[in-house]
C-alpha cells in the first residue's frame, strides 16, 4: 500500500510539473526578454544582437532586451546565464568559437557543448588582420618581414585571450614562424579603438569593424580562404598564399540547460523569421556583416565539429 502510494505520489508531482512546464510554454512570452551579449557593447556580437532587438517588433510580442556583460573572454555573462531561471525570458548570444575556445583553454565548469540548450545560430564572424590607416605596413608581408627583422618588438591587439581573433592570431604568428607581443582588449570596440589610437602596430578583430572606419584603419587581409561576402574588397590569407589558421565564429543563441523545449523551438522559429527579414539584414550591412540562420541542432553539430578541429591547433600552440 505504501509502495503504490510512492508511486502514486511520483507520476502526481511529475503530472503537476508537465502541466506547470506546459501552461509556461502556452503563456510565453509574457514579458520582455533579456538578450545577455557577453561583451562590451560595440563589437560583433553585440551588432547581431542589436539587430535582433531592432527586427524582433512584428515577430514576438515583447521586446528584446540587450544586456551587455563582459569580462573573462565571455565567461562572466555565461556564468549569468547558466545560473537563470530556465523559463525562456534569459538567452545569451554569443561569439561561439569564442566561447568554445575560452572553455577550452581557461579553468571553468561550462562546457560550451553541453552546459546550455542550443537555441539558432544567426550570424558568422570572421577575424581579419588590420593596421592603422597611417601605418608603415601596407601588405600581410610588410608585416612578416618587420616581425622577423626585429622579433618581438611588434605588438599585436586583439579582443580577449581565449577568444577566437586571440587564437587566430597566434595562429597566424605560428604558422609564418615570427613573434609579437600580444595586447588584449575588453571586446571588439575597444580592440578598434586602440588600434586607430596606435596603441599596437597591427591587429586581429573582426572584418566587419572595418565599416564606418575605413578612414581610419586599413585591413590587410581576411582570417579566412576565400574573401568575406560583405567586406568583399578585403583580400584573404588564402588568396594571398600567407599560411594562417583557419578559425572562424558562428554567432549562436543559447538557453538556459532545462528551458522547456516548447519555448526553445518557439525562439529558434522566431529568430528564423527575423533573419529573414530585410531590416535585420539592412542593419547588419552597415556594421559590414549579414545573417547566417541554422537550427539550434545544426549549431551545435557545427561547434562540435570545431572543437575537434581546434582541440590540436590550441595544443600546438602552448595551452
Amino acid at each position: 500500500m505504501k509502495r503504490r502510494s510512492f508511486f502514486a505520489g511520483l507520476v502526481a508531482a511529475a503530472t503537476v510539473t508537465a502541466v506547470a512546464t506546459g501552461s509556461l510554454a502556452a503563456d510565453w512570452p509574457r514579458r520582455p526578454i533579456n538578450l545577455v551579449v557577453p561583451y562590451k557593447a560595440g563589437g560583433g556580437t553585440d551588432a547581431y544582437a542589436r539587430a535582433i532587438s531592432a527586427a524582433a517588433e512584428g515577430v514576438l510580442d515583447v521586446p528584446v532586451v540587450v544586456v551587455n556583460k563582459p569580462g573573462s573572454g565571455g565567461l562572466n555573462g555565461a556564468n549569468a546565464v547558466v545560473r537563470a531561471k530556465p523559463d525562456g525570458y534569459t538567452m545569451m548570444m554569443t561569439s561561439g568559437g569564442s566561447f568554445l575556445l575560452s572553455t577550452m583553454m581557461r579553468e571553468t565548469k561550462i562546457d560550451a557543448l553541453e552546459s546550455f540548450d542550443f537555441v539558432a545560430q544567426v550570424g558568422q564572424l570572421k577575424t581579419s588582420i588590420m593596421v592603422p590607416k597611417d601605418s608603415p605596413f601596407q601588405s600581410v608581408q610588410d608585416v612578416i618581414d618587420a616581425a622577423k627583422a626585429k622579433p618581438g618588438s611588434l605588438r599585436w591587439a586583439h579582443s580577449g585571450r581565449g577568444g577566437f581573433h586571440f587564437v587566430a592570431g597566434l595562429g597566424f604568428l605560428a604558422k609564418n614562424d615570427i613573434e609579437a607581443q600580444d595586447v588584449p582588449f575588453k571586446g571588439g570596440g575597444p580592440t578598434r579603438a586602440a588600434l586607430i589610437g596606435a596603441q599596437a602596430d597591427f591587429g586581429f578583430l573582426g572584418v566587419q569593424q572595418l565599416a564606418g572606419f575605413e578612414e581610419q584603419l586599413r585591413a590587410l587581409a581576411v582570417n579566412s580562404k576565400d574573401r568575406d561576402e560583405i567586406m568583399a574588397a578585403v583580400p584573404s590569407f588564402g588568396e594571398l598564399g600567407v599560411p594562417f589558421a583557419a578559425v572562424s565564429s558562428p554567432v549562436i543563441v543559447f538557453a538556459p540547460k532545462g528551458t522547456p523545449s516548447e519555448i526553445v523551438t518557439k525562439l529558434e522559429t522566431a529568430l528564423e523569421k527575423i533573419t529573414a527579414k530585410p531590416e535585420f539584414a539592412e542593419l547588419l550591412v552597415k556594421r559590414g556583416t549579414g545573417p547566417v540562420y541554422q537550427t539550434g541542432s545544426d549549431a551545435k553539430t557545427g561547434l562540435t565539429t570545431m572543437k575537434a578541429d581546434a582541440e590540436p591547433l590550441i595544443a600546438g600552440l602552448g595551452k
